[in-house]
């Protein structure tokens, strides 16, 4: 995504050619535990950023709630935040994207509760919420036509389990008073200009919606949501726009008071959070620098957004349940560094001459604690550490580490391997999220996939996607697919920063194993060298900021 700018003088050149003043654009992301903003530019540069904590229930295992009046008021605080000291007439469009997570409202728009305790302002099933195991296996026995819309079996974390299972135990207190059933990032942009419109992203990917074919009838009357039908789906949305797209009259002035911005600018539909960082970091520049993807279409990058669900959890799972754990922060605390940062350089130290990853020859992760989202679609799956010892002391915990480490690559690893057995081609991994700014993270990646890895100059590509959504819902740019297709004057919205490059082969067998699994080996001239993990970097490119 190219998107080049010039500047003369005071203006800057838009694509229509027209001298204006610098724009500015506003992407608010919604996560599981953070509400982030950023002021970003015409270049795609983030200029101010600024986070809120939002709140989290678990009235029990396995039912995750939130709130959508206190991560509205954090979006408030942060939009607010990252705009001051600006011409706020100089914003031109804003964007969200939040967590596919289940919002809740009665017909005035009131928040209902999804709990037994009746708690109305916990009114958000969250994304990772897994109540309704025995609703998403009974729609999944119907072998409905949908569900090869979604990889063909229905993930638990979908909404439609989620909306039979409010149906089948909240009833009278909840789903007979429903007026709305929102996807976050849609209640979001409802909220921003009372426009009920959902976007295609959050429909297509967690509804069963086809952008060609609409609703499907005779799914919804299947698995016992028929009154969605008989109502013409306006509880969850009969009116449907491209992400990017303007909404109604843009700002309204009640939500421009609360954000601290202009009534009226433009507001985008919205983007389920992993898309936004998509689209922040996959058309990254990459000319001259070797890559296979250079000169190739935008479908032979593969954007790994390294956010809660596909890593956070797993890693802090093993790291904080570690008997070692608060000796780690100490140390940690002592140094002013994260536990990680600490961990990547005890790796360093007990290593000694031999790569980091002959410390796990003997240590196996599965990461999946909290099911199997793709490409098996099992929430039945749990974890599992096979080779543990009884020592429980620091190189233990950061041993552990590593290994949860190179278990979360493997995985996508596997991804990579169903994509290519399903008739994709893939050459180049584009990393953004939190854990792409942890280098053992990025090297482990290289290596176990065997592909190079692309790091962009703006490392809140997500943040970045969502003002990508703003500026094209403002009019400055006709859409956004247009960057991904050719280059275009305007937002650049990912630099190449560096690449992480690997040289790396496979044995089936390590010697002395009385177990065949794969291993990962570095290979020259058809010798194997080293086993299980070796990082080889062959080149790391540093550029100009």
């Amino acid at each position: 995504m190219m998107w080049e700018q010039t500047r003369e003088g005071a203006g800057t050149t838009m694509p229509g050619g027209d001298q204006e003043p610098g724009s500015y654009y506003v992407g608010v992301d919604v996560g599981t535990g953070s509400v982030r903003a950023a002021l970003v530019d015409q270049r795609g540069i983030i200029l101010a950023f600024a986070d809120q904590p939002i709140n989290r229930w678990e009235p029990q295992f396995n039912h995750h709630e939130q709130s959508s009046e206190d991560i509205w008021a954090a979006c408030c605080v942060v939009t607010k935040q990252v705009v001051q000291g600006i011409d706020v007439n100089q914003i031109r469009g804003l964007g969200f994207d939040a967590t596919c997570s289940l919002v809740v409202l009665d017909k005035q728009f009131r928040p209902l509760p999804v709990n037994h305790e009746g708690e109305s302002h916990r009114n958000i099933i969250m994304w990772l919420d897994h109540r309704a195991v025995s609703q998403v296996h009974r729609i999944n026995e119907t072998k409905h036509r949908v569900l090869q819309c979604v990889g063909g079996v229905m993930s638990v974390e979908m909404q439609a389990p989620k909306l039979l299972w409010l149906k089948e135990n909240l009833r009278e207190t909840c789903w007979d008073k429903a007026g709305h059933f929102f996807d976050l990032p849609d209640f979001l942009s409802w909220k921003a200009t009372g426009v009920t419109a959902r976007s295609l992203c959050s429909l297509v990917c967690k509804w069963t919606y086809s952008a060609e074919k609409g609703w499907d009838d005779s799914f919804w009357k299947m698995v016992g949501l028929e009154d969605f039908v008989a109502d013409n789906y306006s509880k969850i949305g009969n009116q449907m726009l491209p992400p990017g797209a303007s909404l109604g009259n843009g700002l309204t002035p009640e939500a421009a008071k609360d954000l601290g911005l202009p009534a009226g600018i433009a507001v985008a539909a919205s983007l389920i959070d992993a898309h936004a960082g998509g689209l922040g970091v996959i058309g990254a520049d990459v000319r001259g620098y070797g890559l296979a993807c250079e000169g190739q279409p935008v479908t032979s990058r593969l954007a790994v957004i390294c956010g809660t669900s596909s890593c956070h959890m797993g890693i802090d799972h093993m790291v904080q349940g570690h008997a070692a754990f608060p000796e780690l922060q100490a140390k940690a605390t002592a140094r002013c560094q994260s536990v990680y940062a600490y961990l990547n350089s005890h790796l360093d130290l007990i290593k000694k001459a031999r790569p980091v990853g002959f410390l796990t020859v003997d240590l196996h992760v599965w990461p999946d604690f909290h099911g199997n989202r793709s490409p098996l679609a099992d929430l039945t799956l749990k974890g599992m550490v096979t080779g543990l010892k009884l020592s429980q002391d620091l190189d233990d915990l950061a041993i552990l580490y590593l290994a949860t480490v190179q278990a979360i690559a493997f995985g996508t690893r596997l991804i990579v391997e169903a994509m290519e057995a399903a008739g994709h081609s893939l050459s180049t991994l584009f990393l953004c999220g939190g854990l792409s700014k942890n280098p053992l993270f990025v090297q482990t990646h290289a290596d176990i996939t065997g592909m190079p890895v692309v790091l962009s100059q703006e490392a809140e590509s997500v943040l970045v996607g969502a003002a990508v959504l703003g500026a094209c819902a403002s009019g400055d740019f006709t859409s956004v697919q247009n960057p991904l297709i050719r280059k275009t004057r305007g937002i650049r919205t990912s630099t190449l920063l560096w690449v992480c490059w690997f040289k790396l082969g496979w044995v089936t067998k390590l010697s002395g194993s009385s177990v065949e699994q794969p291993y990962l080996a570095i290979r020259c001239s058809d010798k194997m060298l080293w086993v299980l993990g070796l990082k080889e970097r062959e080149g790391k490119v540093s550029l100009m900021r």
